[in-house]
């Protein structure tokens, strides 16, 4: 019996051995079982996630998102001269250096870091749900005040978002304060400079106008920016009114080589607004950013009909590639593709067109 035994055992190795051999795929199933298994059930599961995620729609990309930042952050462009230009403030005698060749670039290179820092978009964010938490109505002690008690932690080593805040109502109701609320306590305990507890009244809607007669948009956002969070309404609110602003009056160069600039594209694109800024870029021949603006457009709108026209070209269509002659096609190719389609103002875009093409005609028969 033992000997009937040890005879089906060296069969059954001598089998396995001879079955991992001649099969790449499960070669490595002869360190046992569980390995085996394990590698079956990563197969199995594989292929649900490929089945789930081929029905799932296309995710929308987000402002975050590296592949954005880098294309925002090159339609802003770089401009030494705008972001350090003179500010008003307290006069100072100038300070003159006498730099090498060497010190002069190292220089150079140390102002473009810091006016790359500069430059750090804003967050764009979703304007942030009310608060209504109810945490007791204790009836009792209704008529005992005549005004709202705020009661406010104010521990260091919290951030402000998970601060305990609560108010007690002169009804006896004890509720989580609003954010109008948080916002006003949060500065008086922690202020923060240049933010006041009541905003200015610049931010009404009756007075902005004011300071976009005068070009005072990026002011107006610089102000808004430390004044309101990031996802109060009222800060979304001031940003998108000068967005339009600036559309409507076609002054992109006001923003700029300015940090605001990738949250107002991000605007436009978002909202389908891109002809206005995409002419300005052709007229101000930055051909690569009006073709970064129309990919970016195709990105955030999968199903829009240039975006689909966009996806049956080829990959190296969309990308510049570094032969001259082939450049320029693509370039005109993929702007034609938005004014076919999607395009609002698709005569205007195309005189822009025809008027850089001319250029470019008249510089080369002139060589």
């Amino acid at each position: 019996m033992c000997c009937y035994f040890r005879g089906k055992m060296a069969a059954f190795r001598s089998m396995r051995i001879l079955f991992c051999s001649n099969v790449p795929q499960v070669r490595d199933a002869y360190f046992g079982s569980y390995v085996f298994y394990r590698c079956a059930k990563r197969a199995l599961c594989t292929k649900i996630t490929n089945a789930d995620t081929a029905s799932q729609p296309m995710q929308k990309p987000q402002f975050t998102d590296e592949e954005i930042q880098r294309m925002l952050v090159k339609m802003t462009g770089l401009n030494l001269q705008k972001i350090f230009r003179p500010v008003k403030q307290e006069h100072k005698p100038p300070t003159y250096k006498l730099m090498t060749d060497s010190q002069l670039e190292k220089a150079t290179q140390n102002a473009i870091q810091v006016a790359q820092e500069r430059l750090q978009f804003p967050p764009v964010l979703v304007e942030r749900k009310p608060i209504t938490d109810i945490l007791a109505e204790d009836r009792f002690l209704e008529g005992t005040e005549t005004a709202k008690l705020v009661i406010t932690d104010i521990n260091y080593g919290i951030a402000h978002r998970e601060r305990f805040i609560v108010v007690r109502e002169p009804n006896g109701v004890l509720r989580k304060a609003t954010w109008e609320e948080r916002d006003r306590m949060i500065q008086v305990y922690f202020p923060r400079e240049g933010r006041r507890l009541t905003p200015v009244p610049l931010f009404k809607d009756e007075n902005l106008g004011i300071h976009f007669n005068q070009d005072r948009h990026e002011y107006l956002l610089e102000l808004c920016l430390l004044q309101f969070e990031p996802d109060s309404p009222d800060y979304i609110r001031v940003h998108h009114q000068t967005y339009k602003d600036i559309d409507k009056r076609g002054k992109y160069e006001l923003l700029r080589s300015t940090r605001h600039f990738g949250g107002m594209t991000w605007y436009l694109v978002n909202n389908k607004l891109i002809d206005g800024l995409l002419i300005d870029m052709l007229q101000r021949y930055l051909m690569e950013d009006a073709v970064n603006l129309v990919k970016l457009y195709n990105m955030v709108h999968p199903e829009s009909e240039s975006a689909k026209q966009a996806r049956e070209c080829s990959a190296e269509a969309f990308d510049l590639i570094k032969q001259e002659s082939g450049k320029r096609a693509i370039i005109y190719t993929v702007i034609k593709v938005y004014v076919n389609t999607d395009a609002q103002k698709a005569g205007y875009i195309e005189l822009a067109l025809q008027s850089h093409q001319e250029v470019l005609h008249s510089s080369a028969s002139a060589t």
